[in-house]
């Protein structure tokens, strides 16, 4: 866990003002990360000291026969306060940290010995301290405990259980499943046949739910075409379910998004941030609105999009680039003279920046400039 070297004074106030996580049992290869940075674990590993306070994101993947290789990736998020300290114990039948913290004497004696474990301390690599602030500026201990799963475990792979038990004969047999043991005649037939599967209980990343529906019951035709071109509706549903006393807070939920994506490898946290993102840039109304949710969701964009390669969000069928379309919305939007001059003014440099650095084309006609096509209530028609 090497690093650029600290003055030794101001390594002796990080000792003794910043958080210390002991980990005990972590085997020799696993990999272990704290927010931005990730190492190999070596036969000294104990922990991570000079800790600044705040939210922090730990990480582990359990090492394979032969060091090149690790499991999936396992995280967990901790608020951390001045002069703390946590002992977390590897759990060798999980392959993760357990989260259980220890007894008030046992955490005691770590604390006064913590001297002598100071050797085999790695200290926090304070030279991507600002990018790990940059990214998660709006995640509170508040957010965290609220979007975090039961268990505290982020990880990689979902843990899914079947929804019907179908081991059994007879269990297939009332499902009006063919035996295991029968042979498959086509693809379809193969898909049909595997068990569904949810999410194990505790497990979930409990993030808002986003509506299926755009528009609100009993709508007419014409307010389903408004409601699913400007997404203000939408979004005030998900507003109103969490964030209704300050829907700036939503700006946690992005982040902890992105975080569990980019650092977590959870692939659904991604689709949440999509989805959750492209309700945002396309509520025209909300925009005029919300104006310091949007003044802050460029800033917080922009640090985001500078940790993720121009080409990523290109669908490799369609070549249509997600974030273009998206942001070509907004930036629609936000030149109305009905907006916010600071934030028109704002949207207008994050345009410049993106179109400068990633070569974005904003101002291009979309290629598909079909008619919106809307999904209708069963019932409702169009004369």
């Amino acid at each position: 866990m090497a690093g650029p070297r600290l003055e030794p004074d101001l390594a002796r106030q990080l000792f003794f003002e910043g958080a210390a996580v002991v980990m005990l049992g972590v085997p020799e290869g696993t990999e272990f990360g704290i927010d931005y940075s990730t190492w190999t674990v070596g036969p000294k590993f104990r922990g991570v000291k000079m800790i600044p306070p705040g939210v922090h994101f730990l990480h582990c993947s359990a090492g394979r026969a032969g060091g090149r290789e690790t499991g999936p990736r396992t995280g967990f998020f901790l608020s951390l306060q001045r002069r703390d300290l946590r002992v977390l114990r590897w759990d060798p039948s999980s392959e993760a940290v357990e989260l259980a913290p220890l007894g008030a004497e046992e955490a005691a004696a770590f604390r006064e010995n913590l001297r002598e474990l100071d050797p085999f301390l790695g200290p926090y690599p304070y030279e991507t301290l600002k990018k790990w602030v940059s990214l998660t500026s709006f995640i509170s201990e508040a957010a965290m405990k609220k979007l975090q799963p039961e268990s505290g475990r982020i990880c990689a792979f979902s843990e899914v259980l079947p929804v019907a038990a179908g081991r059994l004969s007879r269990d297939r047999a009332e499902q009006r499943l063919p035996p295991v043991d029968a042979e498959c005649r086509s693809y379809a037939e193969g898909l049909a046949r595997l068990p569904q599967m949810k999410p194990k209980a505790g497990t979930e990343i409990r993030f808002t739910e986003l509506p299926k529906q755009m528009y609100p019951d009993g709508a007419t035709p014409e307010e389903i075409t408004r409601h699913s071109m400007d997404l203000s509706y939408a979004l005030e549903k998900v507003i109103g379910q969490r964030y209704a006393s300050q829907p700036r807070d939503l700006l946690a939920e992005l982040q902890f998004a992105f975080i569990c994506f980019l650092i977590g490898n959870v692939y659904d946290a991604f689709e949440h941030w999509k989805r959750l993102l492209n309700i945002l840039c396309r509520s025209e109304d909300a925009i005029r609105k919300y104006q310091d949710l949007y003044i802050n969701l460029i800033s917080v964009l922009y640090h985001q999009l500078s940790e993720i390669p121009a080409d990523f969000f290109v669908d490799i069928v369609s070549h249509d680039n997600f974030l273009t379309s998206t942001l070509q919305v907004f930036f629609s939007s936000t030149c109305s003279a009905a907006v916010d001059g600071t934030l028109r003014k704002k949207a207008e440099k994050f345009k410049a920046h993106l179109t400068k650095k990633f070569k974005w084309d904003f101002e291009a006609e979309p290629d598909d400039c079909a008619p919106v096509v809307v999904e209708l209530p069963e019932g409702v028609q169009v004369d």
